[in-house]
């Protein structure tokens, strides 16, 4: 029995709950004027403003006249809907549109706190917000500014962009420029968060933030080590800086060149000609597993010794030698090789003008050639000369 009871009790208790999870909220209807702000600071001889919603829940939409009252003698104020002024607003049902309201106070106004209404009037239904505007002495600017990612690595290649969060904590808008300043030959320059064009400053209003997206650019030849870089953002007379780390690894940046600079050689036809090249590392990291390779003109052969170099660290260098072998019919003249030196992270390349020379046997031939030709067209010219 006592089990029987237990178990209607516990049916009895999940049915309530049940229905209670069950029963649906109560509908909120009406219209309201919202702002997250109704009482704000202002300041005396500036313009102020204060962002408002007017919100429709669930009633039928009608045009709804705008209406500020209770501004002192010598105030001025505009209702601003999509940046304009505006007289009326109709929010769709459930729906709110955003409202401006900007304020432009006297300088001879008197520190205190000044009640305002604002009225939103239809046909059928009305709604009002009372808002508390206090004047005091200067209300100063205020900026912020927040690095998300403050620290990035890589090499001097590499792309370093940060995003930054600038942040107008004042009571007014505010025309926010930017600035860095970061060790000598480094650049910086900021772009909008989804942009491509370079700014130098943003309008960003009252209590709002905006990304900006920051670009380091080191010079390549830069040694590795951590490099600080400050970020500065101002606006009338106040500012804020922040700072990021470019945190700059070694990169190998090899050079190809020939003895003493030079970028020449001399090969014979049909015979192997040396051609001294330097593969050098101006970079600030090892060169490793660099390959030689070579573009000669067609029918010419390439060999190098050594084919490949295991290491070169900074400021090394090694000289190679590439085995050139031109073409056996390949005509006297100048000739263009292209010697490339490839490593893991860098790759160089240089063009080589070759003076190729004909073999003097073959002038000897030549000559022999052309005497025995003219002696055939003379003993021709001889004999047909009597007929």
């Amino acid at each position: 029995m006592r089990h029987l009871l237990l178990l209607i009790a516990t049916v009895l208790s999940f049915a309530l709950t049940t229905s209670v999870r069950a029963a649906d909220p109560p509908a909120v209807k009406g219209l309201w004027l919202i702002t997250e702000f109704p009482a704000t600071a202002a300041k005396a001889g500036d313009t102020t403003t204060i962002k408002l919603k007017l919100q429709n829940a669930g009633l039928i939409p009608e045009p709804l006249d705008l209406t500020v009252t209770g501004l002192p003698a010598g105030w001025w104020a505009d209702i601003l809907g999509g940046g304009q002024p505006v007289a009326a607003a109709m929010p769709a049902a459930n729906e709110s549109v955003a409202l401006t309201l900007r304020l432009d106070v006297p300088a001879a106004t008197a520190p205190g706190i000044y009640p305002i209404m604002v009225t939103a009037r239809g046909a059928t239904n009305t709604t009002e917000l009372q808002l508390r505007v206090m004047v005091g002495g200067e209300v100063p600017a205020k900026l912020s500014l927040k690095s998300r990612l403050p620290e990035l690595r890589g090499t001097p290649k590499s792309a370093f962009e940060y995003q930054v969060t600038v942040s107008n904590d004042s009571g007014k808008d505010l025309i926010v420029r930017f600035g860095a300043d970061g060790p000598r030959g480094f650049q910086s320059t900021f772009t909008e968060q989804y942009g491509n064009n370079e700014i130098n400053s943003i309008p960003i209003e009252a209590g709002q933030s905006k990304d900006i997206k920051v670009k380091v650019a080191p010079p390549r030849d830069v040694a590795a080590g951590n490099y600080t870089v400050k970020v500065r953002v101002s606006a009338e007379n106040v500012g804020a800086e922040t700072s990021v780390v470019l945190q700059v690894t070694g990169q190998p940046t090899l050079r190809v060149s020939g003895k003493d600079g030079r970028l020449s050689g001399e090969a014979e036809a049909g015979k192997d000609s040396p051609l001294n090249v330097v593969v050098s590392n101006d970079g600030t990291a090892a060169a490793e597993d660099i390959e030689l390779a070579g573009t000669p003109p067609s029918g010419w052969t390439i060999e190098f010794q050594p084919k490949t170099i295991d290491k070169l660290g900074p400021g090394e260098k090694r000289d190679v030698v590439a085995k050139l072998t031109p073409s056996s019919k390949a005509l006297a003249g100048d000739y263009m090789t292209t010697v490339r030196a490839t490593a893991k992270g860098d790759t160089a390349s240089a063009d080589f003008r070759v003076a190729v020379s004909t073999s003097t046997l073959w002038g000897i031939v030549g000559i022999g050639l052309i005497a025995i030709a003219l002696l055939v067209l003379v003993g021709a010219v001889a004999r047909f000369g009597r007929r």
